[in-house]
């Protein structure tokens, strides 16, 4: 029988902490609060800094399942996944965090209630443990944020000592328009530059789920992985294994192993690549044992980085195989690739649950993709949406999950150098820069083709740099003797309001189309060929 829920009258006092134990509390609050913290759910998911007030449910609702926790998408009060704080005063935060999986935690604006941060667990009866361990601290942000780390160190692990890579990718420079020759072409051209992997992205595969060569690949995967290696660097290589497109062949021949609802429905995964998505049951034994295979077949081809994206799917709500809470299942299927991964190898998790990833990876993304432009108003002021990808969007969000470096680390995603097929400014260029060089994760898509010397140059001296870091505030940072400010990057825009709304809700209404969607995607495929067609044309100056 679960716990009786537990009300906490009073707060711990400055500089305090605790620990206790229940499957449901009330934390009454001295006086209202100025800002909530709340948490998203995976790498994608907005955290933010906020009004203590509720935020309108982003939309399409059709990408809830890729984008956020679709159990609490649409719920009207203030929420944070596992973790969320308050802040009284700007020296003076209250954190109220589970240090264990399934929880969820929510601010109570009810004012004839008082305020309160209500957490419970998120399974809400589906196999809800009887109780868990909640970090109540109360102090200056840094400290609560640090103690909390620590504690989730204790349960889940701290971060691997293995030295952080400085890594190239494909996909922001080419998407899914890659082939076997241009890549060639791009490795070589980067020889004299200082990267330790180049990480091949999506693109390569027969179909989301069929993750074998596909004709733009004749001499094979082994084949890419030894042209990478015969650079001198380790062979990176992306792929979704949680989740299927249902066009493919693992999914009209094993529908038994996808997750469905009650009612027997295939659980949506969300829509991409003009398609809807589909999440395999993580606590399926098949399952469990053909990702095993995949990812020993992945590093048998000579991969040694692995970034495995999308793996929110195997957490996703629904009916499983075995009896078992969702985020616990995840966590089953993380501890079976990452253990065929191996120790030598680097384990890169992307669209990941936060908390039930800890431990099991290597780095994790901790923020949306970031794009070439800063922000989209469609998807920012009309949709509400902050997982989109956007540069902006990945910083506020990956700024705000700093906290987690004790215990893994955070990847916040490429930085860019060119001016070329880019709409960056200087100054938006500067700031993932920098941000890059406060996680001290380096990467970079730009093509070597698109590069002036100075640009060059540039990239050459961010993969070498190792600036002194301290945090001065929320949004500044000292790097060596230079102030770099990310306060342009962590507001929200104000909600739709006025003659506002009624374009948001046509927006809305026409993103849960599906049709809407593949028009898009066939746009998307179509710029990704001109611009590959671009890329080309440089390469035979």
């Amino acid at each position: 029988m679960p716990t009786p829920p537990l009300k906490l009258d009073s707060p711990p006092e400055a500089g305090s902490s605790q620990i206790v134990n229940a499957s449901y509390l009330t934390l009454s609050l001295p006086h209202p609060p100025q800002l909530f913290y709340r948490h998203g759910w995976q790498s994608w998911s907005l955290a933010a800094w906020t009004e203590p007030t509720p935020l309108p449910v982003q939309r399409p609702a059709i990408l809830h399942p890729l984008q956020t926790d679709p159990h609490y998408a649409n719920d009207k009060s203030p929420h944070s996944s596992w973790v969320g704080a308050v802040e009284f005063d700007e020296d003076d935060i209250l954190l109220l965090g589970s240090l264990g999986l399934d929880a969820h935690v929510w601010l109570n604006e009810n004012q004839l209630e008082g305020d309160a941060l209500r957490p419970k667990g998120v399974s809400k009866g589906q196999h809800e443990a009887d109780e868990c361990e909640w970090f109540i601290a109360r102090g200056n942000e840094k400290s609560v944020f640090a103690k909390y780390a620590a504690e989730l160190g204790k349960r889940f692990g701290k971060r691997s000592s293995k030295p952080l890579p400085r890594v190239w990718c494909s996909w922001y420079s080419l998407y899914t328009a890659i082939d076997e020759s241009i890549l060639h072409r791009i490795f070589d051209d980067l020889n004299d530059l200082p990267f330790d992997v180049l990480q091949v992205d999506d693109g390569w595969q027969l179909s989301i789920g069929d993750w074998e060569a596909n004709e733009k690949f004749p001499s094979g995967m082994n084949a890419l992985a030894e042209k990478i290696k015969s650079t001198g660097r380790k062979a990176g290589l992306w792929l979704a294994p949680l989740i299927a497109v249902e066009s493919s062949r693992l999914f009209q021949e094993h529908p038994d192993w996808f997750l469905r609802s009650e009612n027997g429905k295939f659980v949506s995964a969300g829509f991409n690549w003009g398609e809807q998505l589909y999440a395999l049951d993580t606590s399926h034994p098949a399952v469990l044992e053909w990702l095993s295979a995949l990812i020993k077949q992945v590093r048998a081809w000579g991969f040694d980085y692995l970034k495995l994206d999308f793996l929110y799917a195997g957490a996703l709500p629904g009916k499983r195989f075995m009896d078992l809470p969702r985020e616990e299942a995840y966590r089953g299927a993380l501890k079976i690739m990452r253990d065929a991964i191996g120790a030598d190898a680097y384990f890169l998790a992307c669209g990941a649950p936060i908390i039930p990833s800890l431990g099991l990876c290597n780095a994790l993304r901790v923020g949306p993709d970031v794009s070439d432009k800063w922000e989209d108003p469609r998807d920012a002021t009309l949709l509400y949406n902050f997982t989109t990808p956007g540069t902006r969007n990945a910083i506020r969000t990956s700024i705000n999950r700093l906290w987690l470096q004790p215990l893994v680390a955070v990847d916040p995603d490429v930085a860019y150098f060119i001016e070329q097929e880019n709409a960056l400014s200087l100054e938006q260029k500067q700031l993932l820069q920098d941000l890059a060089l406060i996680c001290n994760f380096k990467a970079t898509s730009d093509l070597p083709q698109w590069m002036t010397s100075a640009e060059r140059e540039s990239l050459r001296g961010f993969l070498q740099a190792a600036p002194q870091v301290k945090q001065l505030s929320r949004a500044k940072f000292q790097l060596d003797d230079r102030i770099v400010d990310f306060s342009s990057a962590l507001a929200l825009p104000n909600p739709p309001r006025g003659l506002t709304k009624l374009p948001a809700t046509f927006l809305g209404w026409l993103g849960n189309r599906p049709f809407a969607l593949n028009m898009f995607h066939r746009l998307n495929e179509s710029a990704f060929r001109k611009k590959r067609g671009r890329a080309e044309i440089e390469s035979s100056k």
